[in-house]
């Protein structure tokens, strides 16, 4: 197998409740696509994934709905496996405490300092502690530094917005870590196609490899109304769609994510089937990797209106 997809049903952190259900909600939005993969086309590459890549689903981790902490180790340990016969997780969650042992797998088996870690999130996810727990949707990036030894510059940051942090404290321990931080205001000043232009060369310039995480909040709450903690004036899907299929082609993608997706907060679907797609774009991109299509960007020439339909 080329891709296994996981789910890691937990969600005992803060913030609305619910992500426990995304992995099902994502799975079960091919009820609303009434094609199956095998006939997904990509409409801006028109390339099949599924034609390229063996993907399968592998099942949930066996967590402990009712302890974080206990979660992570069978998390770690269905990453590890999936990685160590060369295959790249696709997680979903859940909550993103799951970076943690996710990202630990992956490092073990592919070597601690070799991951740059490429997050699209609202929020930072870096403090020490949350009311005296260390294993929350709030800490994962300060776990993966302090004690799973990746560097904080290959922390790679997109998309941070919210009012609740970094305060002071946290955004100065950020900038000492060294992580890289694209926050919205630097999005809104040069363009997020600029801003996707950095983050590859960053990931290039520190890693061997790149693991993506998708926090679904990053997407503005018109487009992503069911997670947890919802924030204002973030990304539309036009623009995250074209960042991770990009992403996942021009760089040496090992793994990823899709997190905080609560279903129950959304009675449009739209957030499921976004994350979904999500994956898709992903997917579609480690598909444009394996055949050697080397344009930054692709798009098809005829699609993307460089030529003409040929004559019939």
């Amino acid at each position: 197998m080329d891709v296994a997809v996981v789910g890691c049903p937990v969600d005992v952190s803060s913030g609305h409740r619910g992500a426990a259900y995304g992995p099902r909600a994502i799975r079960a939005d091919e009820r609303y696509l009434y094609a199956t993969p095998e006939g997904f086309v990509h409409s801006a590459t028109r390339v099949n994934p599924f034609n390229v890549l063996k993907v399968v689903d592998y099942g949930d981790a066996a967590v402990d709905p009712f302890d974080i902490t206990r979660s992570m180790e069978p998390i770690r340990g269905l990453v590890r496996e999936i990685a160590e016969v060369g295959a790249r997780p696709v997680v979903l969650g859940g909550d993103h405490s799951l970076l943690w042992p996710s990202v630990g797998a992956l490092s073990e088996v592919h070597g601690r300092g070799s991951i740059a870690v490429i997050h699209f999130d609202a929020h930072p996810d870096c403090h020490e502690e949350l009311f005296g727990h260390r294993a929350t949707h709030t800490t994962p990036i300060r776990r993966l530094i302090d004690e799973e030894m990746v560097p904080g510059p290959n922390i790679i940051q997109v998309g941070i917005r919210t009012i609740s942090g970094p305060d002071d404290q946290l955004f100065n321990w950020m900038r000492r870590a060294g992580m890289r931080s694209h926050f919205m205001a630097e999005i809104e000043r040069i363009g997020f196609p600029a801003v996707i232009d950095k983050v590859i060369e960053e990931a290039k310039a520190v890693a061997d490899h790149v693991y993506l995480s998708l926090d679904i909040d990053v997407l503005d709450p018109a487009f992503a109304p069911g997670t947890g903690t919802p924030e204002p004036a973030g990304l539309n899907t036009r623009e995250l769609f074209m960042a991770l299929r990009r992403i996942a082609h021009e760089t040496d993608l090992i793994g990823m994510d899709v997190v905080e997706v609560a279903p129950h907060l959304d009675a449009g679907y739209s957030t499921a089937m976004n994350a979904r797609r999500a994956v898709f774009e992903a997917l579609t991109g480690l598909a444009l990797n394996r055949i050697k299509i080397s344009s930054k960007n692709y798009a098809n020439p005829i699609v993307a209106g460089e030529v003409r339909f040929p004559l019939r």
